[in-house]
């Protein structure tokens, strides 16, 4: 994956962010918002593109659009680094290979040592209990 490509066919948008911030909040878009159209993206090919929106699929708009946000900051500079940083992150995330899991079987003396403490446990409490008088 080229992220510098990637990077390329990002676009931003800037708008005013809510929170602290005094009279700077109502002047300075801080905001950064993040798109990114992953279905007409040359980056990655059909296979990692239909992974990608497996991964992605509450995520994206109708249209195919990944949305991502991040007023944490009053810079916007701040802002975009950090939206683009998780963009990668989610990237990187969507397209790794799930391990697949190797079964393995509970040893025969592991079951025989269950059964016996589970054997040991009932008689003590067995034996809890006051004799029966019949």
């Amino acid at each position: 994956m080229d992220s510098e490509l990637l990077k390329s066919e990002l676009n931003y948008k800037y708008v005013r962010s809510s929170g602290s911030g005094g009279q700077n909040v109502n002047k300075v878009s801080s905001k950064a918002e993040l798109y990114f159209d992953l279905k007409n993206s040359q980056v990655f090919n059909d296979e990692e593109k239909q992974k990608l929106s497996e991964f992605f699929n509450n995520r994206l708009t109708k249209d195919g659009l990944l949305t991502l946000a991040s007023d944490e900051s009053r810079s916007q500079f701040r802002n975009k680094a950090l939206v683009t940083r998780r963009f990668l992150e989610l990237i990187e995330e969507g397209l790794k290979e799930e391990k697949l899991r190797v079964p393995t079987r509970v040893p025969r003396r592991v079951k025989m040592k269950r059964l016996k403490n589970k054997r040991i446990n009932a008689e003590k409490k067995a034996n809890r209990k006051p004799p029966k008088l019949d």
